[in-house]
C-alpha cells in the first residue's frame, strides 16, 4: 500500500492517527499530550466515538489502550484484530496506560498487542496511569479501594516516557 504524503512549500507532511480508548480520561490525555509532540499532521479518534475508522488516508498509526480491572479495552481487542494486516503496512506505534511498572507493565503491553505489531512498532510505550477515583462510580471506587488501597485520585503518568516515545516515533518517520 502507498502512503499518503501532503506537501507543504516544498516540504513533506506526514499524517499519523492516534487511535485510542480510554474509560477515565488517562489515555485520552496521553494521547492529546502525544500528539502535540509529533511531526505532521496528527489526527486523535477515540474507539467510543468511532469504532472502525478508516486507515486508508495515514502513513502512520499509533495506538492506545488502558488497562482497565486487569484488562485490555475491548474496543482496542476488537479494531486490532480487524485491522492488524493493514496496520502492518503503515508506521506503527504502540503505547499504554496502566498503573503497574516494570515486568508486569510489560507483561500487560505484551497482552495487549501481538508479537507481530509488537515487532513492526516503531515506537513503544507504557506511559503510566491514574486512578481517577473522582470520575468512577461507586462500585469502581470499592474495588480500585480494596485492590491498590486508593481512595482519592492518583497520577503516575509519566511524561517523560510519552517525550522519549514522541522522538523515537519522530525518528522513525522521518523521510
Amino acid at each position: 500500500m502507498g502512503s499518503v504524503i501532503l506537501y507543504k512549500e516544498g516540504e513533506i507532511i506526514l499524517k499519523t492517527l492516534i487511535i485510542y480508548s480510554s474509560s477515565h480520561g488517562t489515555t485520552e490525555k496521553a494521547a492529546q499530550i502525544l500528539s502535540e509532540q509529533l511531526q505532521g499532521e496528527v489526527e486523535l479518534i477515540n474507539l467510543k466515538k468511532l469504532s472502525n475508522p478508516k486507515l486508508t488516508n495515514y502513513d502512520s498509526v499509533i495506538i492506545g489502550s488502558s488497562i482497565y480491572a486487569g484488562s485490555t479495552k475491548s474496543r482496542v481487542k476488537q479494531f486490532l484484530k480487524q485491522n492488524q494486516a493493514e496496520l502492518l503496512s503503515k508506521g506503527l506505534g504502540l503505547f499504554l496506560c496502566c498503573m503497574f511498572e516494570g515486568d508486569k507493565a510489560v507483561s500487560q503491553f505484551e497482552a495487549t498487542y501481538s508479537k507481530e505489531l509488537r515487532d513492526h512498532s516503531r515506537a513503544k510505550g507504557l506511559f503510566g496511569g491514574e486512578f481517577l477515583i473522582s470520575k468512577m462510580n461507586f462500585l469502581e471506587r470499592q474495588i480500585v479501594k480494596k485492590v491498590a488501597g486508593v481512595t482519592s485520585d492518583v497520577s503516575q503518568l509519566n511524561l517523560n516516557e510519552i517525550r522519549l516515545f514522541a522522538e523515537k516515533f519522530n525518528q522513525a518517520v522521518t523521510p
